[in-house]
């Protein structure tokens, strides 16, 4: 099944009505679910990943821009400059981006991250410890320059069975009001 035909993680779209109108990035998008997601809330989405192929799956999808780039190749950051109201990440890990996840984001911009953590190799791929967070690792990662608003960690049953860590960050202050259901 193709992530197209995979609805949006119940996780960004918890967290998607925080992000302030204007620029998105959904990185290692994929073929664009959550490109989609941001698109329809009125986000101007840059959809950034290395598979061209994955990537046609948005062509013509109003709102969303596909940017094909190999963020672990060397190459600079293809979007050096460029500050976002949000970024969404999920199932992907490089950790070298997280300085420049942090300095991409807008003040105000929120960070919705969700990916495999220690233990998932009990599930399945990914099981290489490199692309495994360990315990808390979002937290540290992000939690002494942005605004935790939620975190969490531990076994996810759905869409299946997994180790998870998810965390929804903002540059700046959290309003209170948004979060409330």
């Amino acid at each position: 099944m193709s992530h197209a035909a995979l609805p949006p993680s119940p996780w960004v779209v918890r967290w998607a009505p925080l992000i302030r109108r204007g620029e998105a990035l959904d990185l290692a998008c994929g073929d664009g679910r959550h490109a989609r997601l941001l698109a329809s809330l009125g986000h101007r989405v840059s959809a950034l990943d290395r598979n061209r192929e994955a990537l046609a799956a948005l062509q013509g999808v109003a709102g969303v821009v596909a940017v094909c780039a190999d963020l672990e190749d060397g190459s600079p950051w293809p979007l050096a400059g460029r500050r976002f109201a949000g970024i969404v990440v999920t199932n992907y890990l490089y950790r070298p981006l997280f300085r420049i996840l942090i300095e991409a984001l807008a003040p105000g911009g929120v960070l919705i991250v969700e990916t495999f953590m220690a233990g998932n190799e009990r599930y399945g791929k990914p099981s290489n410890p490199d692309f495994l967070l360990a315990p808390g690792e979002l937290l540290a990662a992000f939690g002494r320059e942005l605004t935790v608003a939620a975190f969490e960690q531990g076994r996810a049953e759905q869409p299946k069975p997994a180790m998870i860590q998810r965390l929804c960050a903002v540059r700046g202050t959290v309003d209170l009001v948004a979060l409330e259901p």
